[in-house]
């Protein structure tokens, strides 16, 4: 028995706009990628660093499904959440929607995945499931692993069901769209507002614009942080520009929102913070290109240079985030409806 849905199945860079992209788009709902990472949120930042880490880790975005959750309150859409410890609870979950011809989205571990292209254990990865058979489950990952793609129906098991740092308990989830369709763009100033709030004003020295500061400070430790720099840094750099972030730990996503906004609102601030995060997309990218360097020749001094850039990148980020906080009591207009 087969059962597959008529989706549009396109990858795109990040996993959870992928999923969310297929699910939108099924009701008609067509949002570009950098927009879905916007609307969310998605934009932050994690220094995240431990007694139990083999390595120190560079986050680019909120938590796992905070990005989806952000973005279905904003847009006021129905998002429907299903958690079991029971696989067979949750396999009946994914069947109820397929078979009533939705597309579900999953929250697993990347590792049990037949088809992907790095082994290692991410349980914060996200995917759209539109049919399965007797043996196989198929689905909608990023177009770094292939757009449509299948695995077995073991392999998802197993994914769904891992335990470990970001994993959920086989979470499934579907959004409905209401039938007053939102209007996205009267969103865009919230949307800003709250990321630029979060990232301003973190908890916590990791996070946010201190958290860039404290990783321009500590990255200059990293060839004594391991036993494997040939192996780490140039791992850490490419997990910064292509382990799903659309490029420069998500920057450019974040940029690409902002210039799509600015085509949308008349606002010196929201031009400001575009501007901004045109010159930080490009001073990430650089960051990574040296810690690489570094892993590879063992030079401290690209250290020392990316440190530097990460302590720019603090101060442009953080004047990017002021103006962008301004955007709840300017007076915008709407360049088009």
């Amino acid at each position: 028995m087969t059962e597959v849905i008529d989706i549009d199945a396109r990858g795109m860079q990040h996993c959870e706009t992928t999923a969310l992209g297929v699910l939108l788009r099924h009701q008609g709902l067509h949002l570009s990628e950098p927009m879905l990472f916007g609307l969310g949120s998605g934009l932050s930042f994690i220094y995240w660093d431990g007694k139990n880490m083999g390595f120190p880790f560079l986050g680019g975005r909120v938590k796992p499904f905070d990005l989806t959750r952000n973005l279905a309150t904003g847009l006021g859409l129905e998002l429907l959440v299903q958690e079991t410890t029971s696989p067979r609870k949750a396999w009946d979950n994914v069947v109820v929607s397929i078979d009533a011809g939705r597309p579900v989205g999953l929250q697993l571990d990347s590792y049990y995945l037949d088809y992907f292209s790095s082994k290692v254990h991410f349980g914060g990865h996200v995917v759209a499931m539109y049919g399965y058979d007797d043996h196989n489950a198929y689905l909608v990952d990023t177009d770094q692993q292939g757009g449509a793609v299948s695995t077995s129906l073991a392999g998802l098991a197993q994914a769904r069901g891992a335990r470990g740092p970001m994993t959920a308990k086989h979470r499934s989830f579907t959004l409905t769209v209401p039938r007053n369709r939102p209007s996205p763009q009267g969103r865009i100033i919230p949307a800003i507002t709250a990321c630029a709030d979060a990232f301003l004003n973190p908890p916590i020295a990791n996070l946010g614009h201190r958290g860039v500061e404290k990783a321009g400070k500590l990255v200059r430790t990293w060839l004594q942080r391991t036993d494997a720099p040939q192996r780490d840094l140039p791992q850490a750099a490419r997990l910064m520009e292509k382990a799903g972030t659309g490029g420069a730990l998500f920057r450019n996503l974040y940029r690409d929102f902002l210039a799509e906004c600015t085509n949308l609102l008349d606002s010196s601030h929201l031009r400001t913070g575009h501007t901004l995060y045109t010159e930080a997309a490009g001073l990430w990218t650089e960051a990574a290109v040296l810690i690489k360097k570094a892993g590879e020749s063992g030079n401290v001094q690209c250290l020392v240079q990316a440190g530097s850039i990460l302590g720019d990148l603090s101060r442009i980020e953080r004047e990017a985030m002021r103006a962008l906080s301004c955007l709840g009591s300017e007076t915008t207009r709407a360049i088009r409806p």
